[in-house]
């Protein structure tokens, strides 16, 4: 089964980190994404731009609106993601546990509604 692991942080704490330090998370992360290729569970990953450069499509009414910048306050933000493959939910609580944001913000793991399961709950 797929699973989305959403890492948050939050923003603000991240960019006042001294940049030692910043090295070292990403070590953390490249050690960890090389493990998850290794495992074979990952399929894809990414590192996001800050809310700030993010932009929120909306439509109402047949019109298309949009805002710039974050769409909500929240104290941590969506800051990237990894999709793996894992055999069950115990062996994806693992690797989201394994995460380095764990530790340092939440990572967030749903399931991903893989498509004929998806169109056969819809019938």
């Amino acid at each position: 089964m797929r699973y989305m692991l959403l890492i948050y942080n939050d923003e603000a704490a991240m960019a006042n980190v001294p940049k030692e330090q910043t090295q070292q998370v990403l070590a953390a992360y490249g050690a960890y994404t090389e493990a998850l290729k290794k495992s074979g569970a990952y399929i894809a990953g990414e590192r996001l731009r800050p809310t700030q450069a993010a932009t929120a499509v909306r439509m109402a009414n047949g019109k298309t609106n949009v805002l710039d910048g974050p769409y909500a306050d929240t104290k941590e933000q969506l800051a990237g993601f990894y999709m793996i493959e894992a055999a069950d939910i115990d062996t994806a609580i693992e690797w989201a546990a394994r995460c380095p944001a764990s530790s340092t913000g939440t990572v967030e793991l749903r399931p991903i509604w893989e498509m004929a399961e998806y169109v056969a709950a819809a019938e």
